[in-house]
């Protein structure tokens, strides 16, 4: 057993969770190798080849990187959990009148905790990924801060993740940038991972046509919740759409002619309309967000500023915090922030450091 442990590192066949290996097998941890598949894609009816971390070529890229490195590897299906959790979620999101996140979703529910169960199984101390994200202890507190790469910083997906598992939680991508792992790759002569184009689509969803996909799992939506009312914030019908769930807040396209720019500013599923508006109809200023997970401090005692992120890409917002109770936090934005959605996640940060998130209600 080595001095340093022995960690379990979630390998998706990318170039970041490929390093990660090398890195921590390089400073003498005891590596173990996992694959998670997750989704099949092919068997949803999809027209698209599978990309991503759930295609063949990925397993095998990890496998193929573990068996030259000299350590084990091993593949764990969790199809079933992911279909359970993660697509009922998705679709019941979207029927719901909200958009939903699933990759925070699989992080939180599905990826950590599959991977700690099987930690326990293997004897390992720790996990790791190679999301691009720092971690640290400071006040028994485990805190998530941004990684230094900006454009590549993931802390956003990853506050839902409990303080248990973030004890036994490993990010070693997370003092480096893309340009830096991607050298690294290269070095270790890994030279098509350095040129692997990288996924931004959703895994399930690698043809990014979820309006497909929402009919496929429910075939009732291809027509069910069509001949609903297209109303503007004024009260004023314009129009038909095609079903509420192929529509989300700040979407401007299939939207009816007006003139001007118009977009989704609100859904309501209980009377199948679709509200749509101009853009400075989008603007809010507070919202509420729903169950929570705290990462730097365990409960607000007081009213604090903070940024808030309202989407992955979004720069933040300056904000004031008020936790109303372990599950639910107000927040008021200093300026109007734009395309508050509904389902989404927003997270709180203080400096760089997860003061933690929750869904948007």
């Amino acid at each position: 057993m080595s001095k340093k442990g022995r960690v379990l590192v979630a390998m998706s066949g990318g170039i970041d969770s490929s390093v990660a290996a090398v890195m921590l097998h390089e400073q003498g941890y005891e590596v173990v190798g996992i694959t998670m598949k997750t989704w099949d894609y092919v068997s949803s009816g999809g027209s698209k080849k599978e990309t991503g971390c759930c295609s063949l070529e990925s397993i095998n890229d990890a496998r193929e990187i573990a068996v030259n490195l000299g350590f084990s590897h091993i593949i764990l299906d969790i199809r079933e959990e992911f279909g359970d959790s993660v697509i009922d979620y998705f679709v019941d999101e979207y029927i719901a009148g909200r958009t939903p996140n699933p990759c925070v979703m699989c992080n939180t529910h599905i990826k950590w905790d599959a991977l700690l169960r099987r930690a326990d199984k293997l004897s390992c101390d720790f996990i790791a990924t190679g999301h691009y994200a720092q971690l640290r202890e400071e006040n028994q507190r485990m805190v998530i801060s941004k990684g230094i790469d900006d454009w590549k910083d993931q802390s956003y997906v990853l506050w839902g993740i409990s303080q248990e598992a973030l004890k036994r939680t490993l990010f070693p991508m997370g003092t480096y940038h893309k340009s830096d792992i991607k050298k690294m790759a290269t070095e270790m002569g890994f030279h098509s991972l350095a040129n692997k184009p990288e996924s931004y689509e959703i895994c399930f969803i690698p043809d990014n046509d979820y309006r497909s996909f929402l009919k496929r799992r429910r075939p009732e939506l291809a027509g069910g919740l069509s001949g609903g009312n297209f109303v503007t914030v004024e009260g004023k019908i314009i129009g038909q759409h095609e079903g509420y769930p192929f529509y989300t807040i700040g979407q401007r396209k299939k939207l009816p002619a007006m003139g001007i720019p118009y977009y989704v500013v609100a859904i309501n599923p209980e009377t199948n309309t679709v509200v749509i508006g101009k853009e400075e109809d989008l603007n809010g200023t507070r919202m509420r967000v729903r169950k929570l997970n705290m990462g730097k401090y365990a409960f607000l005692q007081e009213d604090m500023e903070a940024i808030t992120k309202i989407r992955y890409k979004d720069n933040g917002s300056l904000s004031t915090l008020s936790q109303i109770d372990s599950h639910t936090m107000e927040v008021f934005f200093h300026e109007s922030a734009k395309s508050i959605t509904p389902g989404q996640a927003a997270v709180f940060y203080e400096g760089i450091d997860v003061i933690g998130g929750g869904w948007i209600g």
